[in-house]
């Protein structure tokens, strides 16, 4: 199961694996995984992909192991679930968790643009949220591609992130936030993307879903919403003045419920023809 390739050096979460920003990268996993949006486009993935009893299940970038779980419990014993992870922090919180929950999942360490597996010997990857933070988004499927059995079966599931809706936020003000949103990411339109880089690595794209990520009308999303402002104003495009009349709006509208925070995520389930 090893590979002899020498390891990419743009692995996916590089900037986030200070074990520091473990337990804030947990919970923001764990946040984001009880958003309704998600919920329901994991589910609709889930069924699409159709995991069998016996099937050899491949997680790339599994985080704290969620989806490794559910793909583990699909396969039964009878088949394997393995969930790559570069971060060893979040390795190790899914490995707690399954073990917690008497799992047979397993987790690897490994890099997206070099999967430590041969080729062909994989029945089904689920990959959610990892290509937007790769500068090589396409080499990454092609590599899932590769290691597909023929009839194997991936699911993609990325964000794009000029889907970002934040209201009220002044007209002058839109495009700096705008433009600091899609900085955020190596690849921030990857979620538009997911069908052309499937067929380009000689997949049959079989569905396509999407869902909106909504966040609560009456609370401010304050860790993003600061988290913009100020790399909007480190970059000049925003003053100090617009930043706190922004941060006012908003408070201002959370408490009338009236607070508009949303992101498309988008979802496409392939096939390796043969």
């Amino acid at each position: 199961m090893s590979d002899p390739r020498p390891r990419p050096t743009s692995a996916f979460h590089a900037p986030n694996a200070d074990p520091a920003l473990t337990d804030r990268l947990v919970a923001a996993l764990d946040a984001q995984a009880a958003n309704p949006g998600v919920r329901r486009l994991r589910a609709w993935a889930h069924a699409q992909l159709a995991a069998r009893p016996g099937e050899r299940a491949l997680d790339v970038g599994s985080g704290t192991g969620s989806e490794t779980r559910v793909l583990a419990a699909a396969v039964g014993p009878a088949g394997t679930a393995t969930g790559l992870e570069p971060h060893p922090g979040l390795r190790a919180v899914a490995e707690r968790r399954t073990a917690e929950a008497g799992g047979t999942a397993r987790f690897v360490d490994g890099d997206a643009l070099a999967l430590p597996l041969p080729d062909g010997g994989t029945d089904l990857v689920w990959c959610e949220r990892v290509l937007q933070h790769l500068a090589e988004p396409a080499r990454a499927v092609g590599e899932l591609a590769r290691v597909l059995s023929p009839g194997g079966r991936v699911a993609l599931l990325d964000t794009d992130w000029a889907t970002l809706v934040l209201h009220p936020v002044a007209p002058e003000v839109r495009p700096a936030l705008a433009a600091v949103a899609q900085a955020t990411a190596a690849t921030p339109d990857a979620g538009r993307r997911l069908t052309g880089w499937l067929s380009a690595a000689g997949l049959t794209v079989d569905h396509v879903g999407a869902d909106v990520l909504l966040q609560d009308p009456r609370t401010v999303i304050w860790p993003i919403v600061r988290g913009l402002t100020t790399a909007a104003r480190g970059r000049g495009l925003i003053t100090e003045e617009q930043g706190d009349r922004l941060h006012a709006d908003l408070t201002a509208a959370a408490e009338q419920g009236a607070f508009h925070l949303s992101v498309t995520m988008f979802a496409a389930v392939a096939h390796r023809p043969g």
